[in-house]
């Protein structure tokens, strides 16, 4: 069974960094797209970026030029660098790994708290 174990969550103020990590084990890691998802109270989880290859990313609109995602093919380690915190984005930070024939892990989250 795939394990995803994240960490580096904490509480920062509005225009700090933070940098989340993510360990993967029991998986084929270099095979699946790696992303990080996050969820606030009252709404619905929701993409924040995803990793296939280096040149292969993808950002929601909202954090663009702010994070950026890396991986470690050689540690099975995903990586997201938060730069410039707002307070929206206070949220769970969730690590996803998803294979091209559907599969989905997800790890039991981070929590961010960014205040104003």
């Amino acid at each position: 069974q795939v394990q995803l174990v994240e960490s580096g969550g904490g509480s920062v103020q509005a225009g700090g960094s933070l940098r989340l990590s993510c360990a993967a084990s029991r998986i084929f890691f270099a095979m699946y797209t790696m992303g990080w998802y996050r969820q606030a109270p009252g709404k619905q989880r929701e993409l924040v970026a995803t990793i296939t290859s280096p040149k292969n990313t993808n950002y929601a609109d909202s954090v663009k030029g702010r994070f950026t995602i890396s991986r470690d093919n050689t540690k099975n380690m995903v990586y997201l660098q938060m730069d410039n915190l707002k307070p929206e984005d206070t949220a769970v930070y969730f690590c996803n790994a998803a294979s091209s024939r559907g599969e989905t892990n997800w790890g039991q989250g981070t929590q961010v708290t960014v205040s104003s």
